[in-house]
């Protein structure tokens, strides 16, 4: 496809410095005809033809935001009730003093 849109953009090329180099010719005229017949066409073109992977790549990061949020669990803390942390295997306790 990159071709025909290579090759177009170089007969609108050519077209566009016929124009220019002409007796009769401006190059505001070659400007506007490289516009009109080269670079706005060849944009709608382009657009139209893209529709279907940017479909597939909407599509994809779909899927990934899907699957990436279905694979991480939602677990809240602290929703069992215990202690965050276990007391150190070793640690002395603290003792408190009676009054």
């Amino acid at each position: 496809m990159y071709l025909i849109v290579i090759a177009w953009l170089y007969v609108t090329l050519m077209m566009s410095v016929a124009e220019a180099t002409s007796s009769t010719g401006t190059v505001l005229g070659a400007i506007v005809t490289f516009a009109l017949y080269g670079l706005l066409p060849l944009s709608i073109v382009l657009y139209i033809f893209g529709t279907p992977a940017r479909r597939r790549a909407i599509r994809a990061r779909e899927m990934a935001e899907r699957t990436q949020a279905t694979a991480m669990p939602s677990v809240t803390p602290d929703a069992s009730g215990h202690a965050p942390t276990a007391p150190n295997a070793g640690a002395a306790l603290p003792v408190r003093k009676e009054p």
